[in-house]
């Protein structure tokens, strides 16, 4: 029997958020002792178990092929350093190219990095870095609204991603750290947050989605249920629509993921 592809069926476009986590790498391997291995220049040590994910956004240069062979890389550049009394926040800017040099995907992610000293003093610079959210408009009701729910086994699938921090699988590690247990990787939460957009925003077309970002503010553990608010703040470039959103934990209440920001091209449907 002859298998098919749908003719829309594409990798979500937020997809290159995960490919640092293996790499090219085969098997299963930590994070933590990647970046182990590659020491930042003229930065002090930083442990990497003590390294929180702040921030994260990627605009969506061009569709992402199918099948791909070998040859793509990412450029790396860091372009903010941010020292205060509590450590030091680092934010990177990463440009995933083809064999010929052709950017896809730049991302910006931002590293919160817990008791590291560089100088002692409070010290910011940043040369670059991603566009922020306008703020959430008081004076009416989202324009989209993205429910889902995560399962109990969440943060088991999204271990295929290549993050096997043994905080998502480990309760005795999530009670340490004082989460009461596993808690589903950030990175899962904004891959949700991200579908939601484009399903009630965009009627399901991956291509409409050209740039997102968010700021992580609370944990979500693994069957939590997931609510995104979604508010249309003017026009984006390219033809597109900004939104301000944020992913409230439904289950707590707490707010999941702040700060949120889309450049999406609406459906003509797409209206609540």
């Amino acid at each position: 029997m002859k298998g098919t592809t749908d003719k829309s069926f594409a990798a979500i476009p937020t997809y290159p958020v995960v490919l640092q986590l293996k790499g090219d790498d085969q098997d299963v391997n930590l994070f933590s002792e990647r970046v182990k291995g590659r020491p930042i220049p003229t930065m002090p040590p930083l442990n990497p178990n003590r390294i929180v994910h702040a921030t994260q956004s990627i605009e969506i240069l061009k569709e992402l092929p199918l099948v791909s062979g070998p040859g793509w890389k990412f450029t790396t550049r860091y372009t903010g350093v941010v020292e205060n009394k509590s450590g030091i926040i680092l934010t990177a800017e990463n440009v995933l190219v083809d064999p010929k040099g052709t950017p896809y995907a730049k991302l910006y992610s931002s590293s919160f990095n817990l008791g590291a000293k560089a100088t002692g003093d409070k010290f910011a610079k940043v040369i670059a870095g991603p566009p922020q959210a306008k703020p959430i408009p008081k004076d009416r009701k989202p324009d989209w609204v993205a429910i889902d729910q995560t399962t109990p086994e969440q943060a088991i699938v999204f271990r295929l991603s290549g993050d096997y921090n043994p905080l998502h699988i480990d309760p005795s590690i999530g009670g340490a750290a004082g989460f009461g247990g596993v808690i589903l990787h950030g990175l899962s939460t904004f891959g949700f947050a991200a579908r939601g957009l484009i399903k009630v925003v965009a009627n399901n077309d991956t291509n409409a989605l050209k740039f997102f970002g968010v700021r992580f503010t609370a944990p979500v553990k693994p069957g939590d249920a997931l609510e995104t608010s979604i508010w249309e703040v003017g026009p984006g470039p390219n033809g597109t629509t900004e939104v301000t959103f944020v992913t409230k934990n439904a289950t707590t209440g707490k707010i999941a993921l702040g700060g949120g920001i889309a450049y999406i091209k609406k459906a003509l449907s797409s209206k609540l």
